[in-house]
């Protein structure tokens, strides 16, 4: 347990019809403990965290109770970080992965913590988000990885104890997604990326890096992969304006049977798309089993410390500077220059008495 104070433990549930369940959150120093009564009707096989995909995530049961134990950096965890305060946000449903419509009754079990930044969370949890490992039917288990590179080498990424990442506006940032499969003759495909001041999926507002695999950002730069399970791409730094200078960079990938027609993989950059060709397209790929589910992954945050005028503006600041100070110069020069040829046009003059 947190010797520290904990600022808040919070949970809401919402159900179809209401049932007196007892529930509790337990904050600890590097995960959250959830746990929950069983309800009439309750369908255990459902129940999932925000990443589902990720096998160790788990959501347990007993003969009397529904658990997890929800570490801080992992299973969909989301966080946000405003002032002092950091907060930690997931959920329990009993909704199916990729599912569009159901029929049962509806469980969405949020919590949070809250913790002081001061508090022993700051020393246990990392802001490096860690790798998703995941498992299906006929593409046995894979493991996703996404870091941030110091250069467009891509050799070594950057250390996880270093973030978040400090860097200035417009600085060019490398990113690398890699999947690691137990399958041969896969590759990887990076079908939309985009940015958050939060690492929420849902937040807005967010901006949009790349979408339906097509770049939209106009400093995305695509760099040459060592192979097929690798996306290399980069981009110029930015915040959002009225927001913390925090941004988080998350992307939808999947990975697809090497050489298989008809698979997202396989198409590439789309302009346009409407749902109903994109939900036949799911359907084809559950039955054709040529490719995975889509899955998401995040990292960050980027710590944006400079500021606009630091990139270049200076010097421009000098040049209007010196342009004010030869002007005044000159304008001082005129006035004195003035004053001589007056004072040298009054010794001149003559005087005459007038005629009476």
């Amino acid at each position: 347990m947190l010797k520290g104070p904990i600022l808040a433990a919070w949970l809401v549930y919402f159900l179809c019809h209401v049932y007196p369940v007892k529930s509790k959150v337990i904050c600890g120093e590097s995960e959250m403990t959830v746990w929950f009564e069983k309800y009439p009707g309750l369908q255990e096989d459902d129940l999932r965290l925000n990443d589902p995909t990720n096998t160790a995530c788990k959501v347990l049961t007993n003969s009397d109770f529904v658990f997890a134990v929800v570490p801080l950096s992992g299973c969909g965890t989301q966080i946000e970080e405003n002032g002092d305060i950091l907060t930690f946000r997931n959920e329990i449903t009993n909704n199916k992965h990729d599912a569009v419509i159901t029929r049962k009754c509806q469980l969405e079990l949020k919590f949070e913590c809250k913790y002081p930044k001061h508090g022993k969370v700051k020393h246990s949890y990392s802001g490096h988000r860690e790798n998703i490992t995941v498992s299906e039917k006929d593409l046995g288990t894979f493991t996703y990885q996404f870091e941030f590179y110091p250069n467009k080498n891509f050799k070594t990424p950057k250390n996880s104890k270093l973030y978040p990442l400090k860097c200035d506006y417009k600085q060019r940032v490398y990113m690398q997604i890699e999947v690691t499969s137990s399958v041969e003759d896969t590759e990887l495909f990076v079908e939309s990326c985009r940015a958050a001041p939060y690492d929420n999926p849902n937040y807005e507002p967010s901006y949009s890096i790349i979408d339906n695999g097509c770049n939209l950002d106009p400093t995305v730069e695509i760099h040459s992969p060592a192979h097929q399970k690798q996306f290399r791409f980069s981009m110029e730094a930015f915040k959002f304006i009225d927001s913390d200078d925090q941004v988080y960079i998350s992307c939808s990938v999947m990975i697809c049977r090497l050489g298989s027609p008809n698979t997202r993989c396989s198409q590439g950059c789309i302009k346009s798309r409407s749902r109903r060709d994109d939900q036949q397209h799911h359907h084809t790929k559950r039955e054709a089993v040529t490719q995975s589910s889509r899955h998401f992954i995040s990292q960050g945050p980027l710590r944006l410390v400079g500021s606009a005028e630091s990139t270049g503006s200076p010097v421009i600041n000098l040049n209007l500077n010196l342009v004010f100070i030869a002007g005044g110069l000159l304008a001082a020069v005129g006035m004195i220059s003035a004053v001589v040829i007056y004072k040298a046009k009054i010794s001149k003059v003559t005087y005459q008495p007038f005629e009476s």
